[in-house]
């Protein structure tokens, strides 16, 4: 697999695509339940390969990122050849970007020296999907953009 298998609730979201997906290969749903009981191992081959088409599609359309840990927030924007990073850390300890009261310190703080914020840019070493892949593996969500290009505006004006 070059991704990740999806979830049982990813696949249960994505019944009419995953039926759609076994109909381009012939199979039908008799044809599905008898591979699923006598070869497991080319229903596991078929499910690997759904879950990898349909990555390859999310992460292909994939623009904004978001990672959101106590102290820190990590904003994305992906290009073909490369990743902008906003970065914004807190300097007080208690902060905690996880809540709701964290968030609201943070827009009550956002210029203040109680906010670090680096921005930053990486050149894709490797192919951009798997790049962005790994980043949500660490953690990332897709997003709207709509916090990264607010605050980009702002450190640009």
């Amino acid at each position: 697999m070059k991704y990740a298998r999806l979830t049982k609730e990813q696949f249960d979201e994505l019944h009419a695509e995953f039926a759609s997906f076994l109909a381009t290969q012939a199979i039908d749903k008799a044809e599905w339940d008898e591979l699923k009981i006598n070869k497991p191992e080319v229903a596991e081959q078929e499910l690997d390969v759904f879950s990898d088409l349909i990555w390859e599609g999310v992460l292909s359309r994939a623009e904004f990122l978001e990672h959101f840990s106590k102290n820190h927030i990590f904003l994305f924007q992906c290009f073909e050849t490369h990743v902008q990073s906003i970065v914004l850390k807190s300097l007080v300890a208690e902060t905690d970007f996880l809540s709701k009261e964290g968030l609201q310190w943070l827009s009550d703080n956002m210029f203040t020296e109680n906010i670090e914020m680096k921005v930053g840019k990486k050149v894709f070493t490797e192919e951009r999907n798997a790049s962005i892949f790994e980043l949500i593996q660490q953690g990332a969500f897709l997003s709207d953009g709509q916090l990264f290009t607010q605050i980009n505006t702002i450190i640009e004006s």
